[in-house]
């Protein structure tokens, strides 16, 4: 899984530039939401045949057998040191051995939407929430509104970046699956530059952009569009708006 969160700065004491309660109130969500959609792709491989992540103990609510030491805690942390308006991290991804699931094109579908879709059901869940706020002691209801808040951001986010179709992003091993053969054959040939290309559209092409004078954030700006729709129902659906 990778993924583009947005930080902000909140209230506190501050360690190295770097607010305890923000801390406090973004790792905890950001944990369980990884945790969380790596478990999901590996739980749906289980089910549809391929026990690759099983064996290997990836089906599980542990975070630490799914944090990449770079991906998950260096780069985020560089991030967070340099007072960067986002964060970029990724998890170690789950091993599925496609060949082994009982239908290998169609079900590689839905192991690559079950993390998504598990971000947004735990988004659903936060969002949900909110509505027993009333129920926390007085001295504790902003901490766990703000990890509330951060979790629906953070889950929508990650179901949202997730699949936008690249290769190895979720969407497009979906986008594989889905498509005929003429699209999908060469789509998936870019699978091993897909983190070049991610890397160049998020940090890259925004800098080219700054010196044409021209907005080429796409990602970002798809990114946070979509977020904000979605963010939109969620809160509808769950009774807050």
């Amino acid at each position: 899984m990778i993924g583009l969160v947005p930080v902000a700065p909140e209230r506190g004491r501050r360690l190295s530039g770097i607010s305890l309660y923000t801390l406090s109130v973004w790792v905890l969500p950001l944990v369980i939401a990884i945790t969380f959609h790596e478990a999901a792709h590996g739980f749906v491989a289980y089910r549809l045949g391929d026990n690759t992540a099983s064996k290997l103990g990836r089906v599980s609510f542990n975070p630490l057998r799914h944090i990449d030491p770079f991906g998950t805690v260096i780069l985020p942390g560089i991030l967070l040191l340099s007072h960067a308006p986002f964060l970029f991290g990724y998890a170690k991804p789950v091993p599925v051995n496609f060949r082994n699931l009982n239908h290998p094109r169609m079900d590689m579908v839905w192991v690559a939407l079950a993390g998504p879709a598990t971000n947004i059901l735990l988004a659903l869940v936060a969002a949900s929430a909110f509505h027993g706020l009333g129920l926390v002691p007085g001295n504790s209801t902003q901490w766990v509104a703000d990890n509330l808040k951060n979790a629906l951001i953070i889950n929508v986010i990650l179901a949202v970046f997730n699949m936008l179709p690249i290769p190895p992003l979720d969407g497009g091993r979906v986008a594989v699956g889905l498509l005929p053969n003429v699209l999908a054959a060469p789509l998936s040939r870019l699978e091993p530059y897909g983190m070049l290309i991610l890397i160049g559209t998020l940090l890259l092409l925004p800098v080219l952009g700054n010196q044409l004078g021209l907005n080429l954030d796409l990602i970002s700006t798809i990114v946070r569009t979509v977020t904000g729709y979605v963010i939109q129902l969620l809160l509808l659906v769950t009774g807050n708006i």
